[in-house]
């Protein structure tokens, strides 16, 4: 906590604040508290300045905000970008640019858990970063890493300085970069041009493709950025692929400086304002609003398997969406699998044994669960669960609690969630770059389970060839993994259509239904 209030210290004595005012063509600008840095004094200018000073690199006042979508996933992230401020750090010129990305909902529970924010004071001249503080927010505590170029400057840029270095060139040319303690060289080479419709405006652009081993790196290809094709060459839209599908940030909001105005004639007295105090608006929760349209499924959605073992049939089994409360003041969602119908003789399951589990509506994280079960073959799930939202830690018999990762999931969660999941098969069977990586708690413990997809093909179900996915699913568990758990979906539907472990086998029965409530 101690270093996080320093940074957090540090940070607010290098800000380079201004306040802008043109008045018969003179600039007035507050200097605010004079403060050191590194042994050096930290002064301010006046934006104008300051701005005719830049070479087209910087435009204090900018905001760029991003939308980003994966796939089917409309809403997986948020990406934004701002000049904040100019002025002097350490006895040199610099700017104060300021990023945040952060991965949403599903994406973010399943795929890619990302939230970093990046301080970074550049210099005006060069782009090069003087100052950094790069922040991890994930976690119970925010994370920072700070980078001090004033001494000894850097040859390299960073990725957000990295951007404003190619938006100067029109996205051309080759640039250094440091990033994760090595030094890259990325490369910008125009491929066309394009319009670009987006929700902040037509755009015509540049494209360009860029290349480098920091992207090989990091599992990234076919990076292509659309500049504006203007003077000041916003990126409008940036596209990528990775093993877990294809993502677009599009330019969704463009904040610029706002324009000096020099009064011309003796403006008039203004109006005494009329203070009226706002009301505070009620939030009222409203039940069983409904699902993001991403996971697949709906408030309602009642699946129902016939369960054999060698092909003898012993029960039924019902998968359902049973409702969106709250829960412990959460907004949650229930998913529970029951028992519905056990076969006479069967000693496997028992009627009306029930999995429940209260989950995060839009990332299917569990927050709660409860096995309430006695039959052998499901005495493994006999427990109650407590999942901590903010640290992943899960509560139940054990007398502390287990850490485990943000998200991990349950045996019935999981059966939604990879409904959404991006399970394309490898091209090369040799090298299944495309297997799912979950955390899943079995009995006492997290455990990572590998969801292995393979080419769709049809199965026979319910006397019916049926196009269907399969799934393999390594666990992790010795016991588990020697039955051989499989999931095969449908693969247009993406509905579970039959499951299998050792000899038994759960397979749909061929009409999905609503629960009326």
């Amino acid at each position: 906590m101690t270093n996080r209030i320093a940074i957090s210290v540090k940070l607010q004595m290098v800000r380079l604040r201004f306040l802008r005012r043109s008045y018969a063509g003179l600039a007035v600008f507050s200097l605010g508290i004079l403060l050191t840095l590194t042994g050096s004094g930290l002064s301010q200018n006046t934006a104008a300045e300051f701005v005719s000073e830049l070479p087209g690199r910087f435009r204090v006042g900018e905001r760029l905000t991003y939308s980003v979508s994966m796939g089917r996933f409309t809403s997986a992230a948020f990406f934004e970008t701002s000049v904040i401020s100019g002025g002097s750090l350490g006895g040199r010129q610099a700017v104060e640019l300021r990023s945040r990305t952060k991965t949403l909902g599903l994406v973010s529970a399943t795929f890619y858990q990302l939230d970093e924010s990046r301080v970074v004071f550049a210099a005006p001249d060069t782009g090069m970063p003087l100052y950094m503080v790069v922040t991890d927010n994930l976690g119970a505590m925010p994370k920072d890493t700070v980078s001090n170029y004033l001494t000894q400057p850097s040859s390299n840029f960073d990725l957000l300085t990295l951007m404003f270095a190619a938006r100067q060139t029109g996205g051309v040319g080759t640039f250094p970069i440091w990033e994760n303690g090595q030094v890259y060289a990325a490369a910008f080479q125009t491929s066309g041009v394009e319009k670009v419709d987006t929700q902040a405006g037509v755009f015509d652009t540049t494209v360009s493709t860029v290349q480098s081993d920091y992207l090989t790196a990091i599992g990234i290809k076919d990076l292509r950025i659309n500049f504006a094709s203007d003077q000041h060459h916003v990126p409008v839209l940036i596209r990528f692929k990775t093993s877990k599908g294809e993502f677009r940030v599009t330019l969704s909001a463009i904040q610029l400086p706002e324009p000096e105005i020099i009064a011309l004639v003796t403006p008039a007295p203004a109006p005494v304002p009329v203070v009226v105090k706002p009301i505070p608006a009620i939030d009222i929760y409203v039940n069983n609003r409904p699902l993001l349209p991403e996971l697949g499924f709906q408030l309602g959605e009642l699946l129902e398997y016939r369960i054999t073992s060698g092909g003898r049939p012993i029960g039924v089994m019902a998968l359902s969406v049973q409702e969106r409360k709250l829960f412990q003041n959460d907004d949650s969602l229930l998913l529970t699998a029951t028992v519905t119908g056990v076969e006479p003789g069967v000693q496997a399951f028992r009627l009306g044994e029930a999995m429940r589990v209260q989950v995060n509506p839009d990332t299917l994280a569990p927050r709660w669960a409860e096995g309430a079960v006695e039959s052998s073959a499901l005495l493994g799930l006999k427990q109650t669960l407590s999942f901590d939202k903010l640290t992943g830690n899960i509560t139940f018999a054990a007398e502390k609690p287990v850490d485990a990762p943000i998200g991990t999931h349950t045996i019935v969660s999981l059966i939604y969630a990879m409904r959404s999941f991006n399970l394309q098969p490898s091209k090369d069977p040799n090298n299944p770059v495309n297997d799912t990586r979950v955390a899943v708690f079995w009995e006492s413990k997290p455990y990572v389970f590998t969801l292995r997809p393979s080419t769709p093909a049809e199965i026979t179900l319910n006397g019916q060839l049926t196009p269907a996915q399969l799934v393999t699913i390594n666990t992790g568990v010795p016991q588990l993994d020697l039955l051989a758990p499989k999931v095969w979906l449908g693969a247009d539907s993406r509905i579970p259509l039959r499951f299998s472990i050792g000899l038994f086998q759960a397979d749909l029965i061929p009409q999905v239904t609503t629960i009326t409530r």
